[in-house]
């Protein structure tokens, strides 16, 4: 028998085309409202307007990069709050964990982007192409006039898919009419135009051309999630105590009337032919099943017509498969340690972005001490440091705030062109939405006893809304 030496060897398996089947069911429809709602979202929303009031844009989500804002309806976040979206990641990773802990790899499945692209890109080719026999016989026939006009108009709906993809996406950098407007007249600035043709590359060649094989051999997701599963996840299972020994519905009465084992899987291949990713669902969990439930629809179809039960293929986990082999009811544990740990952590990290959103203010202020000289001895003997303090006012109108010092026993604070009122305080107008640095003195009268350092505590007070915010810095002395 000849040998294959190992380096004539190819470093890896060539893939082959998957042509999955159409299929109806319940898990088929809610993948189409999900792929409704979320594209309808990810296209209209740019176009959705939210009134803010003068000079500020009325676009309800906008990155706004020259300005340096983000809005999303009424919330309006600066770039000091990134944290927010630290937050709303940290929340994306717990909910990530806690839908992967309920059922597997059902985001995968169901909310992917790349899912929901795919299944449209895939629907366009049935469109024109036909279902999986049709596609298939025709991929293998030889070109035609029916055969190249086609593939040109699947191809062509996909790449206008693709760009409308792109620029939806910088519809939210942007006021979307205006930028529309601006594309149609070739007027946009360069870089709209390079980020629309970056992602209509991206959205054609991900969601078109190599579909499975991103879920596959591209996303880390399968390799994470497979260490963060464990026993009681549900995961699409084909349940081999039921179906085995796969034999056609004729052989398996013969065999039941003989008192011989027989399975209810009639071995129809249905659930091969409408997987997305193409692997056979009856060899077991597999890194490549996305756990879309189409394979359910597919046989629970095929159960019906043979008179058989539905669930053959199934949500559930390999111990229960066991138990059941084992004559013992089967158990399912969507409550547990680890899904309320998970939900808690949302809980708690939903909650204290929604706290710190209701209670965050419209101003604020910063402090930071001169350092050359650290403080100054006047002729009277009193003592004085100077301070550098910014104001921030986040109101789309100017606001006057008044300052005040407190710490230092008679402390008394001065400012660098700008006048006090009657009674003695700085009034620093802020413009609207911008800050404003002002240099500060503090001074403490002789024969007060100073210790070398001690904290002092700046307040500013908008006159007319009664805001205060307040900063601390130390005052130095000999």
């Amino acid at each position: 028998m000849a040998t294959v030496d190992a380096d004539d060897l190819p470093l890896f398996a060539p893939s082959k085309k998957v042509y999955p089947q159409s299929v109806s069911g319940p898990y088929r429809r809610a993948k189409w409202v999900i792929l409704v709602v979320c594209l309808g979202i990810y296209y209209l929303l740019p176009f959705l307007r939210w009134d803010r009031g003068p000079n500020l844009p009325n676009q309800a989500v906008l990155a706004d990069i020259a300005n340096n804002r983000f809005y999303f309806f009424f919330i309006e976040i600066w770039p000091q709050e990134v944290y927010y979206f630290t937050g709303l990641l940290i929340m994306a990773a717990f909910i990530l964990f806690l839908m992967n802990a309920v059922a597997g790899r059902v985001w995968c499945g169901y909310l992917c982007p790349q899912t929901v692209w795919t299944d449209l890109f895939m629907a366009v080719e049935r469109l024109f192409e036909g279902d999986r026999r049709e596609r298939m016989r025709r991929d293998e026939a030889p070109w035609s006039f029916d055969k190249a006009w086609r593939k040109l108009a699947k191809h062509s709906v996909w790449l206008v898919i693709a760009w409308w993809t792109g620029g939806a996406w910088v519809l939210y950098f942007s006021d979307a009419p205006t930028l529309v407007k601006e594309l149609a007249t070739f007027t946009a600035p360069l870089s709209a135009y390079v980020w629309i043709a970056i992602l209509t590359f991206t959205t054609y060649s991900l969601a078109g051309i190599m579909r499975e094989q991103v879920c596959t051999f591209m996303c880390p997701w399968p390799r994470i999630q497979a260490a963060l599963t464990d026993d009681d996840a549900l995961n699409v299972t084909y349940r081999y105590d039921r179906g085995d020994p796969r034999v056609s519905v004729k052989q398996a009465r013969r065999l039941r009337e003989q008192g011989a084992p027989a399975g209810d899987c009639v071995d129809c291949n249905q659930c091969v032919a409408v997987c997305p990713t193409g692997i056979d669902i009856r060899d077991g969990a597999q890194m490549a099943c996305i756990q879309c439930g189409l394979c359910i629809d597919a046989c629970n179809t095929v159960m019906d017509k043979v008179g058989y039960p539905q669930g053959l293929i199934a949500y559930d986990t390999q111990q229960n498969v066991e138990r059941r082999l084992a004559g013992e009811k089967p158990v399912y544990r969507t409550l547990r340690s680890r899904t309320a740990i998970y939900t808690a952590l949302i809980v708690v990290v939903g909650g204290a972005m929604i706290y710190q959103l209701a209670t965050r203010s419209t101003a604020g202020i910063s402090v930071l001490h001169e350092r050359t000289p650290l403080y100054v001895r006047l002729s009277d003997g009193g003592i004085r440091n100077s301070y550098t303090v910014r104001l921030l006012n986040k109101r789309p109108e100017a606001r006057p705030f008044a300052l005040t010092v407190s710490g230092p026993v008679g402390a008394r604070i001065e400012t660098v062109g700008v006048s006090a009122t009657a009674d003695v305080r700085p009034v620093v107008t802020v413009g609207p939405d911008s800050s404003r640095e002002i240099r500060v003195l503090v001074t403490v009268p002789a024969g007060i006893p100073l210790e070398k350092s001690q904290p002092v505590t700046f307040t500013a007070a908008d006159l007319f809304a009664g805001e205060v915010v307040r900063a601390e810095d130390h005052f130095i002395a000999p």
